[in-house]
């Protein structure tokens, strides 16, 4: 047999296993996963007298948040409420919240993770799609529900306030909250109950056996393109994520030796309402018992950073626009940055050059994970003891495939670009009642179409390269607006851009960017001239309007589809 006949060698379908840390297997042990109720209930016995949530200088201890956790779980059951029952839950960072989500969870409920800031129509929309029956809403958006209440069929309202579990100290905070921003009282809303009288009442509940297939969240995704749905996440989804989590990174925080009482504390800036923080800062501090240093509002980053200043920490979560915010603060370096392990990006793409100042101020890469709601959320990450940030979303986690696919479904070569396909235990189970939907994304063979474009290198790494649905087309050619935002930040008269397409009589879409500028004096003609010198012609922004911020969801993704309906309602 010449050389030519010889039958040719498949490449890996896993190269990523030959660059896995020594101490991490290709697989997590699925039939030891348990649930989430398992993880709350081993959590609050092992780490009982450990603190386990720190809020406003208020610190409650693992027993205490399963004491308030069980007595939500009581009151449920005394209510009528049956398990399977939808329990949404509408408040930032607040000691009530892991409290009362974990009540819902180890009573057998599904939580309903609803954003603080929605209007009363997108309210609406989410608890009536998913069929709530129960509402927890800290008292400052007690108005949008007022408003919303006439489209609602709630059987129940509770209120919450930023003080609840803090004592003496709680009525202290709620009365400076509420000198800040006027709110709506809880009598406002007829009916109504104060959580914290819940939570401080009995915690005998009946006993619940929780199994992995519950469903544990209706976690709502695509509300910044189209009508959101409500990816469907079991106990399973969760708490194998948690797991791969835990081996993926449990070996890089081992505790100092000698130091059986070491503690990490994890910086919760993220809403624990979205996935990430949910999953990462909440979850799976569970498994490693770390407290949760909670921050109510982020956007508040002088605020932020005297916290920060104040407090001993070793994980911090963020996106880009929060590490940039951060990084660029003339106060942020008196941080002490001295026990921080590493600092774990989602949600976004990370841009080098926020990535580079993050570390040039604390000493440390920034740690690039990727993953979506549907996928619980991490299917991705950095190995943790990188030296420099690799501009790669890492490599897939244990019990995770990821091809990238054409649009037939056909996986591509190493190194070339297409649809990122997920398949692994924290997959969804699919999008609440609706199965067409659900069509669309799930393939045959189990992958999970998550319609983000990357390129997996040979390694077995991913990098992203944009979403699919933001991609501009300029005469037939492809621009990908995370490559052309990356060079505008390198910019030092940059802080923060967005680029979109517009369209365009000529081109069919132009290159159009938004810039917050950090120097008043830069012009659009200067950033072209930059931007020239790294992108060829046709992905040089050919408009470039100047603003005083970008608009953002609660977490910090810019929506560039605002700033299309923005530009189009003025034409």
């Amino acid at each position: 047999m010449n050389a030519s006949s010889a039958p040719q060698a498949k490449p890996d379908p896993r190269p990523w296993l030959a660059h896995y840390p020594a101490a991490v297997p290709p697989r997590i042990d699925e039939a030891r996963t348990g649930t989430l109720a398992d993880l709350i209930a081993g959590a609050c016995l092992s780490y009982a007298e450990r603190p386990a949530f720190e809020s406003f200088g208020k610190t409650i201890s693992f027993a205490e948040t399963g004491a308030a956790a069980r007595a939500f779980a009581a009151w449920l059951q005394g209510m009528g409420f049956q398990r399977g029952d939808r329990v949404a839950l509408m408040m930032p960072n607040i000691l009530a919240y892991p409290a009362a989500m974990f009540g819902v969870l180890i009573g057998g409920f599904t939580v309903v993770n609803v954003n603080p800031l929605y209007t009363a129509r997108e309210l609406a929309h989410q608890l009536n799609d998913s069929g709530a029956r129960v509402l927890v809403v800290i008292e400052n958006f007690a108005h949008v529900v007022a408003e919303a209440k006439p489209h609602l069929k709630l059987d129940a309202i509770v209120i919450a306030t930023a003080g609840d579990l803090m004592g003496f100290k709680g009525h202290i905070v709620n009365f400076v909250a509420r000198r800040i921003k006027k709110v709506v009282k809880p009598f406002d809303l007829p009916g109504s109950v104060p959580l914290r009288t819940i939570l401080t009442g009995t915690d005998e509940m009946l006993p619940v056996t929780v199994m992995p297939e519950d469903v544990a969240f209706l976690q709502y995704t695509g509300g910044t393109t189209g009508i959101a749905k409500g990816a469907t996440l079991t106990h399973r989804n969760v708490a194998s994520n948690v797991e791969q989590c835990g081996l993926w990174l449990g070996w890089a925080l081992e505790p100092p030796l000698g130091r059986s009482d070491y503690q990490h504390v994890m910086v919760t800036a993220l809403p624990l309402y979205h996935i990430f923080a949910l999953t990462c800062c909440c979850m799976f501090m569970l498994r490693i018992g770390a407290k949760g240093l909670l921050i109510a509002n982020p956007r508040d980053i002088t605020g932020f950073i005297k916290t920060l200043k104040a407090s001993r920490f070793t994980l911090i979560s963020g996106v880009n626009t929060l590490y940039n915010a951060l990084a660029s603060h003339p106060e942020f370096p008196q941080v002490n940055f001295d026990e921080m392990r590493f600092a774990v990006s989602g949600g976004m793409a990370t841009q080098a050059a926020v990535a580079k100042q993050w570390k040039q101020v604390t000493g440390r890469p920034i740690i690039e994970g990727y993953g979506l709601s549907e996928t619980s959320p991490v299917a991705s990450i950095n190995r943790p003891d990188i030296p420099e940030f690799t501009g790669t979303v890492g490599f897939p986690l244990p019990s995770t495939d990821i091809a990238i696919r054409d649009t037939e479904g056909n996986d591509l070569p190493i190194g070339e670009a297409g649809e990122i396909c997920i398949r692994g235990p924290q997959v969804m189970a699919g999008y609440w009642k609706r199965p067409d939907e659900t069509a669309k994304v799930m393939m045959p063979d189990g992958f999970f179409r998550s319609g983000d474009i990357g390129v997996m290198q040979p390694d077995g790494q991913v990098r992203i390269v944009d979403r699919m649905k933001d991609m501009v087309l300029v005469s037939g050619f492809n621009v990908y607006p995370n490559e052309v935002e990356d060079v505008l930040a390198m910019h030092p008269g940059v802080l923060e851009s967005a680029v979109v397409g517009l369209p365009d009589e000529h081109s069919g879409e132009a290159v159009t960017a938004f810039v917050v500028r950090r120097d008043d004096t830069l012009t659009a003609d200067e950033l072209r001239a930059f931007c020239r010198d790294s992108l060829t012609g046709y992905k040089v922004p050919k408009q470039i309007f100047f603003r005083e911020s970008l608009p953002k969801t609660n977490v910090g993704k810019v929506l560039r589809r605002a700033l299309r309906e923005e530009v189009a309602s003025k034409r």
